[in-house]
């Protein structure tokens, strides 16, 4: 997890800059295996290294967009500095998110977070929009973009004392 923390108006000076970058990850054939039991997607080309290296697309092997999306909040929390006063995060929702490049059994990806929009609700509840970028390592395009809509809810303890 991302150990910084920073406060609601230093997060909104950040507006329209990157405010995170997470380290580099392996996405294994494990990894793959586990998402599709978890989601019953077992498509060859996911999930048949052999069968894939002989009659798929790819050379072998590759993971599930899905699998590659759902791995930004693992990443956001490594890379992302995380608001003052918040206890969780929740998904708001997907705008725009395209799969770019196939993410290669083995390969190693990254997410780049910009800061595209911050609001603070009435109700103490924050609203950002990042712009994200999942990039494979060693190539120019990457493996997906997205505009993700996140809440960060508040610390509502103190208001119980």
């Amino acid at each position: 997890m991302a150990s910084k923390r920073i406060s609601l108006a230093n997060a909104q000076a950040l507006v329209g800059k990157e405010v995170g970058l997470a380290e580099w990850r392996e996405v294994s054939q494990t990894m793959i295996d586990q998402f599709a039991d978890a989601t019953d997607d077992h498509q060859f080309i996911h999930t048949d290294p052999a069968r894939a290296a002989a009659e798929g697309p790819y050379g072998g092997t590759i993971a599930h967009g899905f699998l590659t999306l759902s791995l930004l909040s693992a990443m956001t929390y490594e890379a992302v500095p995380a608001l003052e006063g918040m206890v969780a995060g929740v998904n708001f929702g997907f705008d725009k998110v395209r799969f770019m490049s196939p993410v290669k059994t083995g390969q190693r990806i990254r997410a780049r977070f910009i800061l595209d929009k911050l609001r603070e609700r009435p109700s103490g509840i924050v609203e950002i929009n990042y712009a994200v970028t999942i990039e494979l390592e060693g190539s120019i395009k990457p493996a997906l973009t997205a505009y993700w809509l996140t809440l960060m809810m508040p610390d509502r303890t103190k208001d119980r004392a």
